[in-house]
């Protein structure tokens, strides 16, 4: 993992603390809040751990809700983070107890909002380190990939590794990163547990909302 300069990192710290409040929840295209500021999306299967991640980005424990039932965000969720950037917490995908109809909608908005969205910098998609990149989560950067949407694989749950296996699990993921234009070139290692790689992933998501 690149080493990121200090000042970036308070930068970011500071960034991620300050006032972040939910702005709506969209359950269709229709419900969408305008795209008024820059946007970082966060995606992956159902219970990978997307609202633990926003919780810790943000030093709060509420702000997104947490489930251990998957398939618990069943809308678009969106966060003001200080009047400079929108965290957007997408539904999951892969495994959620729900009919076959409801997946299909809430597979049809996510996919609406990825590639009709000037303001979307940039799509975290979260990946279970214990599992690795499974088929669901290949079939999601293939839309990425012909979305042309920029997308960085983030992998989280690595404090339920052993630390001598967390490169291997970066090292498999980039691996596959590198099979896809869209897909950002370095994989993050994180723990919302722990604060392992918030830090950094707070700097990536600063920089690329200023890009």
């Amino acid at each position: 993992m690149a080493e990121r300069p200090p000042e970036e990192i308070e930068a970011a710290r500071k960034l991620f603390a300050g006032p972040c409040e939910f702005v709506s929840g969209a359950a269709s295209v229709e419900s969408l809040p305008p795209a008024t500021r820059p946007e970082v999306a966060f995606a992956g299967r159902s219970n990978v751990g997307k609202s633990s991640l926003v919780n810790a980005l943000t030093g709060r424990r509420t702000l997104a809700r947490v489930s251990a039932k998957p398939g618990h965000t069943r809308q678009v969720n969106f966060f003001d983070l200080a009047e400079r950037l929108l965290l957007v917490d997408l539904p999951g995908y892969g495994f959620a107890q729900v009919s076959r109809s409801m997946k299909e909608t809430w597979q049809d908005l996510a996919s609406a909002y990825l590639r009709g969205r000037p303001t979307l910098k940039r799509v975290s998609l979260l990946i279970d380190s214990r599992h690795g990149v499974k088929e669901s989560d290949r079939e999601t950067m293939r839309n990425l990939d012909s979305a042309a949407v920029s997308y960085q694989l983030i992998l989280t749950k690595v404090d339920q590794l052993k630390a001598s296996d967390v490169p291997r699990a970066i090292a498999a993921a980039e691996a596959v990163a590198r099979k896809h234009g869209a897909a950002h070139p370095e994989v993050l290692p994180t723990s919302s547990e722990t604060g392992f790689g918030i830090a950094e992933l707070r700097a990536e998501l600063m920089a690329v909302a200023a890009a």
